[in-house]
């Protein structure tokens, strides 16, 4: 006897879908992007003018109100100002909300869309009849009523939709630092042109002291010489000293005024409508420690940014590399067709569809892999760039440090030569009005007091701006305690971002 097997037919199983969609879901969880991981930074425990340590950006909220350590009210009321009312920082502003606009809609594409249709048509069809061999042509006018909703979801296989939406975070992220390091730039700017418009008021001051001066040296020098104990150069020096006086006091003015359109306009307000009181007198500038921690590099907005683009780079090549995988949708439309509307519900006129589609370039000359190829250098850029934003970050601190430093010297330097020039044109005024000496003397000694303490104030200046610039090297205060340095990322993007919203 011959035994013979007969065949087990194959069969399909009734509900595909419910084994598709599981297999979709396991294999949705795949990604092309690469691990991503920092850019390694040249390392250095100890630096020529203070001890730094390479640090990992934190992205932590600027200190508010470092420019309290100034001690100037004027500027304070400025700087608290400046926040809501610069048009560069409602323009960052602005392109962070877009970002997470950008953002809520690539995290939107990863669930399925849903979407319902209603309609409701008449139309006009020719309908032949045939009777007796003869055909008649009777128009006939037919409603349609449709209700019918669809659903579609893009299962994103190979991560290509979670990449974009990583990149779309990573951008998010970067534009928040980016406008914190923008308001922290019109910050400093603001108090640079505070600090030069008090030089100028400052300067401006010691100039009309030696107008007032020359003014009397000029009678005095006169009545000498219709006295018969100066000659006609004594008077032509006296009087050429007084309008070179006079000429640098105007200069003063014009930079008053312009350091003064220069706040109105970081104000965002018509320079016409703007004044600040004069006074005439620097704030103090701060004390500056020796050492900072390194905490304080690890605040910097503009290193936090850099490397969030770096990220973004970074989910960009999973973009490209999925473009060589198939897209799969899964689509499905059903819903109700009639003629009549009070029928349009009934099973008898129901419809649907269910089905994946399935879509992948066979043949595109090299065009995939040239986005990949972009994508990767992109990344190089993006690193390329965070490394020397760090690496430029070192040398503004350094810089600023030293220069804070050494001007701190420098001022008590001038300070000192300044009343040593003081006391010379003293003494060599007195020696005038004695007649032992000429004028020529006098206008020595004037011209080096005035360079004296046009020096000094220039010194104070400069002392102000290094320390500015330390505070903005450091991203803010470096007095705070160490509860104050943060690791979350808070929520608040600005000091007052709603009411800059609301503009």
């Amino acid at each position: 006897m011959k035994l013979t097997a007969s065949p087990v037919p194959f069969r399909l199983p009734r509900r595909p879908a419910a084994l598709l969609l599981p297999c979709l879901l396991a294999l949705s969880a795949c990604s092309l992007t690469p691990t991503y991981q920092k850019p390694e930074l040249p390392a250095s425990s100890q630096f020529g003018e203070s001890l730094w340590k390479s640090a990992q950006p934190q992205a932590v909220d600027v200190p508010d109100a470092w420019w309290s350590l100034f001690q100037d009210p004027v500027l304070s009321d400025l700087e608290a100002r400046v926040n809501v009312s610069n048009e560069t920082l409602l323009g960052n502003l602005a392109q962070l909300r877009q970002a997470r606009g950008v953002l809520g809609a690539n995290e939107a594409a990863l669930f399925p869309t849903l979407s319902v249709t209603t309609s409701a048509t008449r139309a006009k069809n020719a309908i032949t009849t045939s009777s007796a061999g003869v055909n008649t042509v009777n128009p006939s006018i037919v409603p349609t009523f449709t209700l019918s909703g669809a659903a579609s979801w893009d299962t994103d296989l190979w991560g290509k939709l979670a990449a974009t939406a990583d990149a779309s975070r990573s951008q998010v992220t970067a534009s928040r630092d980016q406008l914190l390091a923008a308001r922290l730039s019109v910050q400093i700017s603001l108090a640079q042109a505070y600090f030069a418009l008090r030089t100028a008021e400052a300067t401006g001051d010691a100039l009309r002291r030696a107008v007032t001066a020359n003014e009397r040296n000029l009678e005095l020098t006169r009545n000498r010489y219709q006295g018969g104990l100066a000659s006609s150069a004594d008077v032509a020096a006296a009087l050429s000293q007084l309008k070179t006086s006079q000429a640098q006091l105007l200069d003063q003015q014009i930079l008053r005024a312009q350091d003064e359109h220069a706040i109105a306009v970081l104000l965002g307000q018509p320079p016409a409508n703007f004044r600040i009181e004069p006074t005439g007198r620097l704030p103090a500038a701060p004390p500056v420690p020796e050492l900072l921690p390194s905490t304080l590099l690890q605040r910097r907005p503009d290193i936090a940014a850099s490397e969030r683009l770096v990220a973004a780079a970074n989910a960009q090549i999973g973009v490209a590399r999925a473009a060589f995988f198939p897209d799969i949708t899964l689509s499905a439309s059903g819903g109700w067709r009639a003629n009549l509307f009070d029928d349009l519900v009934n099973a008898t006129h129901q419809f649907w569809s269910f089905g994946p589609s399935t879509t992948v370039a066979l043949l595109d000359f090299g065009a995939r892999d040239a986005v990949i190829e972009q994508a990767r250098a992109a990344l190089d850029q993006a690193a390329a760039t965070y490394r020397q934003t760090v690496l430029t970050a070192f040398q503004e601190v350094e810089d600023n440090l030293v220069a804070a430093h050494k001007l701190a010297e420098e001022v008590q330097v001038q300070e000192e030569a300044l009343e040593a020039a003081r006391r010379s044109l003293e003494v060599t005024m007195n020696q005038y009005q004695a007649g032992t000496v000429s004028y020529l003397n006098v206008v020595t000694a004037q011209t080096t007091a005035l360079s004296a303490e046009n020096s000094w104030i220039s010194a104070r200046n400069r002392q102000l701006l290094a320390v500015g610039q330390l505070l903005k090297n450091a991203a803010g205060r470096w007095d705070l305690p160490d509860s104050a340095y943060p690791t979350a990322r808070p929520a608040v993007e600005l000091g007052s971002s709603a009411a800059a919203e609301s503009r």
